[in-house]
């Protein structure tokens, strides 16, 4: 079932309405001046657990990640929260 859109001032003046079709298993995604800020979704739709298998295969369609330039940016980010710059 795909999200019904709805604007903000729609989940204020609908609230009850809405919560209760969110309870039943509806997914909203709530926009605000023509721009999507957010989602309603059920809890009972919301995965927890990624099993090994599909970690393992996320992670080899991810990019590769240069060591060298990982520790650069921990130290350029460490210098900045002890006050250096």
């Amino acid at each position: 079932m795909r999200p019904q859109h709805i604007t903000d001032s729609d989940l204020r003046d609908r609230s009850e309405e809405i919560m209760d079709a969110v309870q039943k298993g509806q997914a909203f995604v709530v926009t605000r001046d023509g721009h999507r800020i957010g989602k309603l979704i059920p809890l009972h739709n919301c995965r927890r657990f990624v099993s090994r298998a599909e970690f393992a295969a996320m992670s080899r369609a991810a990019p590769a990640i240069s060591v060298e330039a990982f520790r650069t940016d921990q130290t350029q980010i460490s210098g900045q929260h002890q006050g250096g710059s």
